[in-house]
């Protein structure tokens, strides 16, 4: 593992990335070891498979960063960030440090938590917690909560520490124990403190702004077995909490567990309830259908209603799974629970028909199988055609009546933002051939097709809607534009392997203006008089793209 200068230089690291970029490029060796060595897409591939590789700048940060031992760029940067400021400011190290260890909603921040950034600054100050118990919590360390409880047993039931947290809290929030060096001695120490007497239903209230570190929400609250379970998915520390009797019916554990199999089946076990948890349909936009049998298995409701927006817009698990485009596995373990084949979405449109408008025939044969199935109208099969990609028969239909895109519902309409968020690009573009309105909005977060493509990294369906009139000027349902949607998608990748800087590249060339360096300093750019944030090399493409005057 390669060694950070003391004073490490964030623009010296990427210049370091853009240099290796171009050592690629020019066919250098070195570099192609270094690639092989670093990165995963490159792991165990020959001299000639590397150099035909179509990397990017990304592609080197993230090559540079695993040299340094961080497993991502973002991770290097955060920790350069917090030691350059560490080493200048005594002031507040401990809470730059800790905002590092926990996520935002606990440490009142917008940020993720940065673990391997934090256990590198750890390492390299090693008394940073100092005898402060709270900051001991962050990392597990046993002996200082042992010392603290014998000095004040009564400190294990107090908030304290920068972040103001519950001894527990500080424990099971720790993103430390999801690195193999912390995960026993988080453990440890959680086990330590319960037997110590701490609450097991210890909890804080969110820091999620509109809510603060200074004002935390007194509703929206965080438990213990919350940390545990649903942000750090530890099925021990999850065990170890249920022992001790904490509530598994705390309003968010089940929810955000689901992306662990284990905690969720400790937390079902422990008496953990679905209904009302919107699990049900949580788990559907999980595409685990392990999972979802699991919540079957254990009394979920197949027809529960929905409780709320977006979900109630469409009525019950089974015909959230169709809007999901979840498997045929899904839609079987749901009909074998129960679910209504002949339920209908609030506008009337049955499952069948949903099934066929989503382009998902073989759903749509399972639901006619159970009973669900209906003649559709012209309009329907016409939209079921165009997302199946089955191209011939919606020209026929056309043909046969030239205006039926313009006597399309707007839930209809709504199909091709719905089917872009889905990366269903061939059904996108037959629908744009044959006249779908290219701005209409839908999806999640109400947006255009071109909104979702560029929040997938989809260059090649992106540029196809522009030429097809789409803007880079469209809202969404954000209150932003495509250029609001590029900065946010470049910066935190939503979708594996999306191409962001050829977004970038397809959005100048058809009239979204460059970039120019923000004069207050930051390390964001001013497009179209406001000042963005994007990913570094999506950054440098726009500051080249801009045309003075």
């Amino acid at each position: 593992m390669k060694r950070l200068p003391e004073r490490p230089d964030l623009g010296h690291l990427k210049k370091q990335a853009k240099d290796l970029l171009a050592l690629h490029r020019s066919g250098d060796r070195a570099a192609f070891a270094r690639f092989r060595a670093s990165l995963p897409a490159a792991t165990a591939r020959d001299d000639g498979a590397i150099a035909v590789l179509p990397l990017r700048l990304r592609d080197a940060q993230s090559c540079l960063a695993r040299e340094h031992g961080f497993p991502s760029w973002t991770e290097l940067k955060r920790f350069v960030l917090a030691r350059n400021a560490h080493s200048t400011d005594r002031a507040g190290p401990a809470l730059r440090w800790l905002r590092l260890v926990y996520p935002g909603d606990i440490a009142g921040t917008m940020d993720r938590a940065s673990p391997a950034a934090a256990a590198r600054l750890l390492a390299e100050d090693p008394g940073l917690t100092g005898d402060d118990p709270y900051l001991a919590c962050a990392i597990g360390d046993e002996g200082a909560l042992r010392r603290a409880t014998g000095r004040d047993p009564g400190w294990i039931g107090r908030p304290g520490g920068p972040l103001q947290l519950p001894p527990l809290v500080a424990v099971t929030h720790s993103s430390l124990v999801r690195l193999p060096e912390f995960r026993d001695r988080l453990q440890n120490a959680a086990r330590f403190l319960l037997q110590a007497g701490a609450d097991p239903d210890q909890a804080v209230g969110s820091r999620w702004a509109p809510a603060s570190l200074e004002k935390p929400s007194a509703t929206d609250r965080l438990s213990a077995l919350y940390g545990a379970a649903g942000q750090n998915r530890d099925p021990a520390m999850t065990r170890l909490l249920l022992a001790a009797g904490a509530d598994p019916n705390d309003g968010e554990s089940l929810y955000h567990a689901l992306e662990s199999r284990a905690c969720t089946r400790l937390l079902l076990e422990a008496g953990a309830r679905i209904e009302g948890t919107n699990a049900v349909y949580r788990v559907l936009d999980l595409d685990d259908v392990e999972v979802l049998r699991l919540l079957l298995a254990h009394g979920a409701n197949a027809n529960e209603p929905a409780a709320g927006p977006p979900t109630a817009d469409w009525g019950t698990p089974l015909l959230w799974a169709i809007r999901r485009r979840r498997s045929a596995a899904h839609v079987e373990a749901l009909l074998a629970a129960g679910a209504d084949p002949r339920a209908s979405t609030p506008d009337g449109t049955g499952a069948y028909a949903l099934a066929r408008r989503f382009g998902l025939p073989e759903t749509a044969e399972l639901l006619r199988a159970a009973g669900g199935g209906e003649a559709l109208s012209e309009r329907e099969r016409f939209v079921a055609a165009c997302a199946e990609g089955d191209a011939a028969t919606a020209r026929q239909l056309l043909a046969e009546r030239p205006g039926l895109p313009g006597t399309l519902s707007a839930a209809q309409l709504r199909l091709l933002p719905e089917l872009a968020a889905q990366g269903c690009g061939e059904a996108v573009r037959l629908m744009v051939g044959l006249g779908w309105p290219v701005a209409t909005r839908g999806g999640d977060w109400d947006a255009s097709a071109l909104n979702h493509a560029v929040f997938r990294g989809d260059p090649a369906l992106a540029r196809f809607l522009l030429e097809h009139g789409a803007s880079w000027k469209e809202r969404h349902g954000f209150g932003d534009n495509a250029c609001g949607t590029l900065a946010w998608a470049s910066g935190n990748e939503p979708v594996e392997g999306g191409d962001w800087l050829g977004c970038a590249e397809v959005l100048v060339a058809h009239g979204m203006p460059g970039a120019t360096p923000d004069p207050a300093g930051s390390e964001g750019v001013i497009v179209d008089g406001g000042r963005r944030w994007f990913s570094d090399e999506v950054t440098e493409f726009l500051l080249r793209a801009h045309r003075p005057g």
